[in-house]
């Protein structure tokens, strides 16, 4: 019988799983160190066990982005003006408790990013763009060097906050550039590649909510130690609601598979839900509400634009 199923994330966002991640299956050249929990053959589901329970405080960090302009940096010594942009970016934390969850600490950053040494830093009527510096003029470069400055301002903010605690920090995305934080989990809600060899992908697929896998050492141009783990969903599409977790390689395998199932008990009640996140469930609810907070103290974007074309006039 012929059948379908809708993919349960909004389509203006890509899906869950990109369907270039199912091609890829068992094809990826990550290193992957398979047996650091259990052995790979032996492979399965993992439930927290009754010894084990979710953190008191889970701290959430999270930051956003945003092109106000492009722009065009010349100097008198220079042959020719070289492309940039002029961007806005934020950082947040939120405390979830036994209590509810509540802002923790915000901060606010505008740059303007060239590959010139030139860039100036450029004053306007509602803002200050201070200079920054992309590899090249490519979009991508200065595209990377802005989320260069959005992951070093999660990191200094998290570093402020917690100075003096040991509470765990759950940043939503990668955790690259942020391996050195102590008790800090990355957490990617989208699936661009499937790091995982069939067989054990298959057990990815067979998990129910507020199950994991085990625990796997994986590198790329970087290592970590990672697991996937299910919120609570209706979809029956493939991975839906299916994160994957990233800890700092350098964890003993018991303290990374106490941290995973610590984990495993703490998100499932902050899954969002699907009739007010498009991105539902792996969209967490703290990460969503911390999202709306951080775009809105970005400011207005028009009334920025045209503050730079004023400025750029001067």
């Amino acid at each position: 019988m012929t059948g379908f199923t809708v993919d349960p994330w909004d389509p203006g966002y890509a899906a869950a799983l990109a369907v270039e991640a199912l091609s890829e299956l068992g094809t990826t050249s990550a290193e992957l160190i398979l047996d650091v929990e259990r052995p790979a053959a032996d492979w399965k589901p993992v439930r927290p066990g009754p010894g084990v329970d979710a953190p008191d405080t889970l701290l959430v960090a999270d930051g956003v982005r945003r092109i106000d302009a492009r722009v065009w940096v010349s100097d008198a010594d220079a042959p020719m003006p070289l492309p940039g942009i002029a961007a806005s970016f934020a950082a947040g934390i939120v405390r979830c408790g036994p209590g509810g969850a509540d802002l923790a600490a915000i901060e606010i950053g505008r740059s303007l990013i060239s590959a010139s040494p030139y860039a100036p830093e450029v004053k306007t009527a509602h803002a200050v763009y201070r200079p920054g510096r992309a590899a090249d003029s490519s979009m991508e470069e200065l595209s990377l060097a802005l989320q260069r400055q959005v992951t070093q301002l999660e990191v200094d903010l998290a570093v402020r906050h917690r100075a003096g605690t040991s509470d765990l920090l759950l940043v939503d995305g990668p955790l690259r550039g942020r391996t050195h934080l102590p008790n800090t989990v990355g957490y990617i809600k989208t699936h661009h590649t499937a790091y995982l060899p069939p067989p054990q992908s298959a057990v990815v697929s067979a998990l129910a909510p507020g199950e994991r896998t085990p625990v796997f050492l994986m590198g790329t141009s970087w290592r970590r130690h990672a697991w996937y783990v299910r919120l609570p969903v209706r979809s029956s599409t493939p991975w839906a609601g299916i994160a994957r977790c990233e800890a700092s390689a350098e964890l003993e395998p018991a303290q990374v598979t106490r941290l995973a199932d610590e984990l495993t008990l703490a998100l499932p009640p902050l899954a969002g839900v699907d009739y007010k996140d498009p991105r539902a469930p792996q969209n967490l609810v703290p990460i969503g509400g911390l999202e709306k907070l951080l775009r809105h103290h970005l400011g207005d974007p028009r009334l920025l634009y045209r503050a730079l074309r004023t400025a750029s006039q001067e």
